[in-house]
């Protein structure tokens, strides 16, 4: 039995693939990847944008779109046949698990992170358009992705909320959650149809965090380095156990309600000092789930360690964190820089690509 089935069958942590093309269905890489244990799949506009501009299995269909739609129009049709062919493909993980894994995510566009009401009309639309169970939009968790959230949880939809970086931000996506699923049941909605992830991201954490402790040049700041991500995560941990536990969350599992389990996101360690599988063998628990490029599945089947970690010397966490506050570095600040240069970067892979789809439709007109 693989690694990744051993993870989940173990340690209740479900192993996703970060990453989606369409060579992957056209070649069976995902369906083999699902064989091997792979429980669910996560895109992101700069994973398409690599995919769409990398590889010639979209050139046909976009020819044919562009001739009749917009680039705009072509590129959602595109990730969007590549969203519904990898949801068939993780169909019976989805119906075996109850429901409650077997997702493939699908990003609104980046340019509506601060648009409320921008981000829930995409949210329903692409809902809509796909029109598959086991299909979760990806929101972002920026301020105004927020209330988009409660609004979709409310409504009934699968949501992952990705780009969390700090705790304070991860209570607000939690309260959006509980209190979505409280308006849904209310209005007499169905809670165990709902799933949700939030996606913390981990290793951008530490090479923000990195960054400043060794601008700092002390012996203290640097004896942090490559420490606060793994921390981070461990707290976030943490807060779910607390805030899915007492009367209030009872009161919604009682009725079927699912708990919006943790996503390890960003695991591919970017330091090549630190091991590998920092952000995976260090993150592993039940009711989590850690998503893993190719490259970093290669790596943990090979050596990876199937253990629970994820709540191990927990103070340790909270004394790095207490930590990097006492050599100077405002960890607070580090999470909204890190908010903010996500969206950016998203914005950016997407604005390339559509770019680059813009020269290709009108070569193709010349």
């Amino acid at each position: 039995m693989s690694r990744l089935h051993e993870l989940y069958r173990q340690q209740r942590q479900s192993p996703w693939l970060d990453d989606l093309k369409r060579s992957y269905l056209r070649d069976g890489t995902l369906a083999r990847l699902a064989d091997d244990g792979i429980r669910g799949v996560t895109s992101n506009p700069t994973i398409f944008a690599k995919a769409i501009s990398g590889e010639d299995t979209y050139d046909e269909e976009f020819a044919t779109l562009s001739k009749t739609q917009t680039v705009i129009d072509a590129y959602w049709r595109m990730v969007m046949d590549d969203v519904t062919g990898a949801c068939a493909v993780l169909r019976s993980t989805y119906d075996e698990s109850g429901s409650t894994d077997g997702f493939v995510s699908l990003e609104v566009a980046p340019d509506l992170a601060h648009d409320t009401d921008g981000t829930v009309r995409a949210a329903k639309w692409i809902h809509e358009s796909v029109n598959r169970p086991n299909l979760m939009v990806k929101i972002p968790a920026t301020a105004p992705g927020v209330p988009a959230i409660r609004t979709m949880i409310a409504a009934g939809r699968n949501i992952n909320v990705t780009l969390i970086f700090g705790l304070s931000r991860y209570e607000q996506v939690i309260e959006a959650y509980v209190s979505g699923l409280e308006e849904l049941v209310a209005n007499g909605g169905n809670p165990s149809r709902v799933a949700s992830v939030a996606s913390f991201f981990v290793s951008r954490v530490d090479t923000e965090t990195d960054r400043r402790l060794d601008a700092r040049g002390t012996d203290e700041a640097l004896a942090l380095r490559g420490r606060a991500a793994v921390a981070n995560a461990k707290l976030a941990y943490r807060l779910f156990e607390q805030r899915f536990s007492g009367s209030r969350w009872e009161a919604l599992a009682a009725k079927g309600a699912n708990v919006q389990r943790p996503l390890w996101a960003s695991t591919s360690t970017k330091n090549p000092a630190y091991s590998d599988l920092l952000y995976v063998d260090t993150l592993i628990g039940p009711h989590t789930v850690n998503t893993l490029p190719e490259g970093t599945i290669t790596a943990f089947e090979d050596h990876g360690t199937v253990a629970r970690t994820v709540d191990q010397d927990v103070d340790g966490a909270q004394a790095v964190i207490d930590g990097l506050g006492r050599v100077g570095v405002d960890f607070a600040d580090v999470a909204k820089v890190l908010e903010d240069e996500g969206v950016a970067a998203f914005s950016k892979s997407f604005d390339e690509l559509i770019q680059a789809l813009t020269d290709k439709a009108n070569a193709l007109r010349s």
